[in-house]
């Protein structure tokens, strides 16, 4: 099974920015995370993170019969983007949205999500932890292919 992670903008900076919301591991801890989880569970991972919206609708373009799922945290383009919305919607590829904060706690700005209206699932307010739940979630879901 392959699955694709997608990260939105600044999910590169964490460790750094907030860590009071978004906590002290890095984005190198998240990526060795994923390179753990994907040899534990067989799966092939890979990741893209980009800080800007085109480059994310690409990639999940370019996803399209390549991926059998897509783990994706799309930051604060979560709360603005119909383009990610409808690139999820395009390429019917099953997804589960990720929040490394507890985002229904925070702003009013941050209680709605474009992308979530088409993920399967949403995992919020386990920090990098929430990325492996989402791939265990879809690993049993949908297993090999």
């Amino acid at each position: 099974m392959k699955i694709l992670v997608i990260n939105g903008p600044n999910i590169n900076m964490l460790g750094i920015r907030e860590p009071g919301i978004y906590g002290k591991d890095s984005y190198g801890d998240l990526l060795a995370l994923l390179t753990t989880t994907g040899q534990e569970l067989g799966l092939q991972i890979d990741h893209f993170q980009s800080n800007h919206e085109g480059a994310i609708v690409d990639t999940i373009q370019d996803a399209y019969e390549k991926y059998d799922a897509i783990v994706i945290n799309p930051a604060a383009y979560t709360h603005t983007s119909v383009a990610i919305l409808d690139a999820l919607k395009a390429v019917s590829i099953p997804a589960v949205e990720v929040h490394i904060s507890d985002v229904s706690a925070r702003e009013a700005f941050r209680q709605i999500s474009y992308a979530g209206m088409y993920c399967e699932k949403t995992i919020k307010g386990q920090g990098i932890d929430g990325y492996r739940q989402a791939i265990v979630y879809l690993k049993e879901k949908y297993g090999c292919h």
